[in-house]
């Protein structure tokens, strides 16, 4: 597996699942209704922040990672990073090389930690790779989260100092 700059010409091999992910509102805060042109500028961020794609050997797109500073001003220097792995092939690494990419990324530009900021406590598999990663729950929203199935449940917030 390859994680490179993603760029425009990804958009295609990206929506369909960022689509499948996004509507079926299990464990990101995006509009369910979000369309692909929104969506893509949703995703793709400027720089400073970065997008990047987990592709396999024959360039097929596995998953996708936005980083960004998640805030501005005297907070710039805390990182975050949103994945997306399409459904297709998970179970394979794609989530944990992202995220331990985006790590790196972060350490590298100079932030001092990351924060995810709405982890959905449902999303078991995601919180799971989290800590294993070294990420902590510092606070849970209760009831923060409107799950289709599961009703209100908490989101997590979660940190990692770098």
């Amino acid at each position: 597996m390859l994680i490179r700059e993603a760029t425009s010409e990804d958009w295609p091999a990206i929506w369909p699942f960022f689509h499948t992910i996004v509507s079926a509102g299990e464990t990101l805060t995006y509009p369910l209704d979000l369309g692909k042109e929104d969506a893509e500028g949703w995703w793709f961020v400027p720089a400073p922040s970065r997008v990047v794609v987990a592709v396999d050997e024959a360039g097929t797109v596995l998953g996708t990672a936005k980083m960004n500073r998640n805030h501005m001003g005297n907070g710039s220097h805390i990182a975050s990073a949103t994945y997306m792995v399409d459904p297709a092939h998970s179970g394979r690494g794609v989530g944990r090389a992202l995220c331990q990419y985006s790590v790196d990324w972060a350490r590298a530009e100079g932030y001092r930690a990351m924060q995810f900021n709405a982890v959905v406590e449902t999303n078991t598999h995601a919180v799971k790779l989290y800590r294993s990663i070294g990420f902590d729950v510092i606070g849970t929203l209760p009831e923060g989260f409107n799950h289709p199935t599961e009703g209100y449940v908490g989101i997590h917030i979660m940190h990692k100092t770098l």
